[in-house]
């Protein structure tokens, strides 16, 4: 039986997926957690894409927390991408936009300002009635 200290490789079995990582149980009787961000390099949008209740994985145990229960790690046990996958950039809006943008921007300016008048000031309004 393998000793379940911090650095060990073990394989478990998957007795409970949640949306923050899956419980994993030794045939020792110990169980342990793999966290959300322990499952792959990339980021993981849905644990059920990477692991399924009742599947046999290997893991690597990371420690203990304060109150002994093993905190594992799968994506120790995997290969690190040459280049971590980032989030998709939104890229500049068409030219045309931008276009539109600035001149319902500088139109709008003029109606609130009467087309002069400096940005930082506010159109006056009247003053309202109070209630007594």
């Amino acid at each position: 039986m393998v000793q379940l200290d911090s650095g060990a490789v073990a394989e478990g079995r998957v007795t409970r997926v949640t949306d923050f990582g899956a419980f994993i149980q030794f045939e020792n009787g110990e169980t342990g957690l793999v966290h959300i961000s322990q499952i792959a390099h990339s980021f993981v949008r849905n644990i059920h894409d990477h692991v399924r209740e009742g599947e046999n994985i290997e893991v690597k145990v990371l420690g203990r927390d304060e109150r002994g229960r093993l905190d594992l790690s799968i994506k120790e046990l995997l290969e690190e991408p040459e280049e971590i996958p980032r989030p998709r950039a939104i890229g500049r809006q068409s030219p045309q936009f931008e276009a539109k943008l600035r001149s319902f921007m500088r139109d709008a300016k003029e109606r609130t300002h009467g087309g002069g008048g400096s940005a930082g000031s506010a159109a006056k309004k009247p003053a309202g009635k109070r209630k007594k």
